[in-house]
């Protein structure tokens, strides 16, 4: 089994045109960040990265994850679900500050990241879904 999956040798099918469930990106620092100005300037490049990714899917999302791996390698998420669909940058800043902000660091930090979920589909863009609904009648 595992000299199968180390190889990547797998009899499952292969979905390419599966649905996207988030987009988000992430960077992995030289030197680790300690100051929280610091980590706001890669954020904002990071939210950059993200903004380019979603203006050419075209889509946006509610859900803002702001994801910190420290220098101990320990990983922390943050989340916030928005009432709205966004895609902006200047949205995505703003939430991803208040939630840097949330709680004091632990320690200096090696990786950032920021990812948007909950994203809108076909159905939430307006197109109806194609189902149908019936109704029964039963006489008793």
């Amino acid at each position: 089994y595992y000299y199968y999956v180390v190889r990547g040798i797998h009899n499952s099918e292969v979905k390419p045109d599966r649905i996207v469930k988030s987009v988000g990106t992430e960077h992995t620092f030289e030197e680790n960040l300690s100051s929280e100005v610091f980590m706001e300037e890669k954020l904002n490049d990071i939210a950059e990265e993200l903004n380019r990714r979603l203006q050419k899917k075209k889509i946006s999302g509610k859900t803002v994850t702001l994801k910190i791996k420290y220098s101990d390698f320990t990983v922390q998420t943050r989340s916030k679900t928005l009432p709205y669909f966004i895609s902006d940058k200047s949205l995505i800043m703003e939430t991803v500050k208040e939630l840097l902000y949330q709680e004091r660091l632990k320690e200096s930090v090696r990786l950032l990241g920021i990812s948007l979920a909950n994203l809108n589909t076909d159905t939430d863009a307006g197109v109806k879904p194609k189902t149908v609904a019936v109704q029964l009648k039963f006489d008793f």
